[in-house]
């Protein structure tokens, strides 16, 4: 398959792109500066966009199977901006006549009990609220979006560098979490449960969610 990324240099962008590579797919990496991108991989092509752009996205990802946004604000920018790329890449997925779209969200709209999210659950890290508040924010908008095939995967409440196992749980709306109440997921899992989503749609219209 032909599959493209947004956010390719980030923690999560840069390992869907490695895994997808293992699995044999074409990929291309959009970012606004690709002189800086020094991977260099057969099946792998480096192109310039700007996720914040209609005009940009749709001349990136014209004649992909599908597409990976891993976008996550920076340093310097706000959390908002997660909610504020989601116009400019629907939109340019649909001018590009490309249907399939995953979208990397956040674990704080996941629920921890009947009715409660895990963002307004006590002690959530309060310096995290506003990343979490505005992943919600952007699911919201997808869950309007009816033309595009699109799919949410929040992660586990902890999601760092870790072992690709191939060995996960998967859930819709709930936060999975292991026998003790624990719920984490290693990044290069995380990237395998993206690429078998696009190999076998499972989501579609939908958010799901992994862990151990």
């Amino acid at each position: 398959m032909k599959i493209a990324v947004f956010g390719a240099t980030g923690n999560i962008g840069s390992r869907v792109i490695t895994e997808a590579l293992n699995r044999g797919h074409d990929v291309t990496a959009i970012m606004r500066h690709p002189e800086d991108y020094t991977l260099e991989q057969p099946h792998l092509k480096v192109t310039r966009g700007d996720i914040f752009r209609t005009q940009d996205v749709e001349a990136a990802v014209f004649n992909h199977d599908a597409i990976v946004s891993a976008y996550n604000f920076t340093k310097g920018a706000k959390p908002s901006t997660i909610v504020e790329v989601a116009e400019p890449l629907i939109n340019g997925l649909k001018q590009a006549g490309v249907k399939r779209l995953i979208i990397v969200g956040g674990a704080g709209s996941l629920e921890v009990a009947p009715g409660l999210q895990l963002v307004d659950s006590p002690g959530f890290p309060p310096e995290f609220k506003d990343a979490a508040l505005a992943h919600r924010d952007a699911l919201k908008v997808y869950q309007k979006e009816k033309d595009l095939n699109w799919t949410y995967i929040s992660p586990a409440t902890y999601i760092e560098p870790g072992e690709r196992t191939g060995n996960f749980r998967r859930g819709k709306d709930k936060l999975v979490t292991d026998e003790e109440g624990n719920s984490r997921i290693s990044m290069e899992d995380f990237a395998v449960a993206i690429i078998d989503e696009i190999m076998n749609p499972q989501h579609i219209k939908e958010r799901f969610t992994v862990g151990y």
